[in-house]
């Protein structure tokens, strides 16, 4: 299994607060994204280039209660008393080619887009948010299809009080990307991210 970055996670309290957010810090648009009809989500999106993205993604207020929690850990009490300070990096997610039909192992869609990806049934973030979900598209991705704005991604640093257990995992994914793994009291992400207006830091 060969893993590289798929997109970066961007957790908002509303859409609209973080798009603006977005927008206002990289000073380029984002594109429209899609409602997420089995968590109760939609998102909007930015291209990294052509293999990586950005998503901004928030609880959709027009959409029923999910019947199960919320991917991301948008439904705890500690993620939600955290975006009351404003949007924030919560999460990375890296694709691989397939997924063995597992329990955690989701066939999703948006639109028309077909993946699976790796969702914990409680929603939580895996180790915080450090160690990357995983997913496996079943068609062209969203950068394929986005307009690029110019905007990359240098460098994600991971922050985690188990940097040895973190590298552990990226090295058995065989992850191929630019990303530094450190210890920190708790998990931390920090992307560095180069914009045509010069270099934003999430």
């Amino acid at each position: 299994m060969t893993a590289t970055l798929d997109h970066l996670v961007v957790a908002a309290r509303t859409l609209a607060e973080g798009r603006a957010w977005l927008e206002g810090r990289l000073h380029v648009p984002l594109a429209p994204g899609g409602e997420h009809d089995l968590f109760g989500t939609h998102n909007a999106l930015l291209s990294l280039g052509p293999q990586a993205y950005l998503e901004v993604i928030a609880v959709n207020p027009a959409a029923p209660s999910p019947g199960r929690p919320r991917w991301f850990g948008l439904d705890t009490p500690d993620m939600r008393a955290r975006l009351v300070h404003g949007p924030a990096l919560i999460h990375w997610v890296a694709a691989v080619a397939t997924l063995p039909p597992r329990p955690e192992v989701l066939a999703l869609s948006r639109g028309e887009h077909r993946w699976t990806l790796t969702v914990p049934e409680d929603g939580a973030l895996p180790s915080g948010g450090v160690q990357p979900s995983l997913i496996a598209w079943q068609t062209p991705p969203p950068p394929t299809r986005l307009p690029d704005a110019g905007v990359r991604l240098l460098s994600l640093h991971l922050g985690t009080p188990t940097p040895d257990a973190l590298r552990d995992t990226l090295t058995r994914l065989t992850f191929s990307g630019e990303v530094e793994v450190y210890e920190a009291p708790q998990p931390e992400l920090r992307a560095v991210l180069e914009t045509p207006h010069g270099l934003v830091e999430l």
